[in-house]
């Protein structure tokens, strides 16, 4: 019998669906598919392996017949997660998405870039936002409040754990994506960067308002 559309925790069977989920949401909050070698490289560096060392820290929308259609996910501790990402994530896909050359020549070079620096995610600007969050629905599930829900979910979970606040990195250029999280409670935080990407963070309190 199919249910009402839900929040539920992530189970492994909706691995397959959260990779799609990423990769059609992933250019700037449209498909990669089209801009991309092999889009794969989206979720293997920014799903895969929160779902793989955090599970506990992913939860996703489901559409009511047991199809993940959007998640939310991430870490409590940026810090430790980046450690492990080093130690346990990357030699389990570096054979698939080898480090590139610098510098990077292709759409799928700037990707893998990232891939093999976990250390990216260790700013020291923000710091006092310990955990921090990627967040993705598709497109026809979107505006319907499903976003809002997640998000609520995710910082009870963070705030149930003693976690105080929490931050994320977003493409400057997604407007829409900067929109629902100004709505989210999600300030900018200063961080020096070339303009490319923005950091926001919120606390973990207060979620009545959400």
């Amino acid at each position: 019998m199919t249910m009402p559309p839900g929040i539920r925790p992530y189970r492994p069977e909706d691995r397959p669906a959260l990779d799609d989920i990423c990769i059609r949401t992933a250019h700037g909050g449209q498909d990669s598919r089209p801009h991309y070698a092999d889009p794969g490289i989206f979720p293997a560096t920014f799903a895969a392996p929160y779902v793989h060392m955090e599970p506990e820290s992913a939860f996703v929308l489901d559409d009511g017949s047991g199809q993940a259609v959007g998640y939310i996910l991430g870490t409590t501790d940026t810090r430790r997660f980046a450690e492990a990402f080093r130690t346990t994530w990357l030699p389990l896909v570096a054979a698939r998405y080898p480090a590139p050359p610098t510098p990077t020549r292709t759409p799928d070079e700037a990707i893998a870039h990232l891939l093999h620096n976990p250390e990216r995610m260790v700013v020291p600007e923000v710091a006092d936002h310990p955990a921090h969050l990627h967040i993705d629905l598709l497109p026809e599930w979107q505006g319907l409040g499903h976003g809002r829900r997640l998000m609520r979910t995710f910082l009870q979970a963070l705030q149930d754990r003693g976690v105080p606040a929490v931050h994320l990195c977003m493409a400057t250029a997604n407007t829409g994506a900067r929109v629902f999280y100004d709505r989210m409670g999600f300030l900018e935080l200063d961080v020096p960067d070339d303009g490319s990407v923005t950091y926001l963070g919120r606390t973990t309190r207060e979620l009545d308002r959400l």
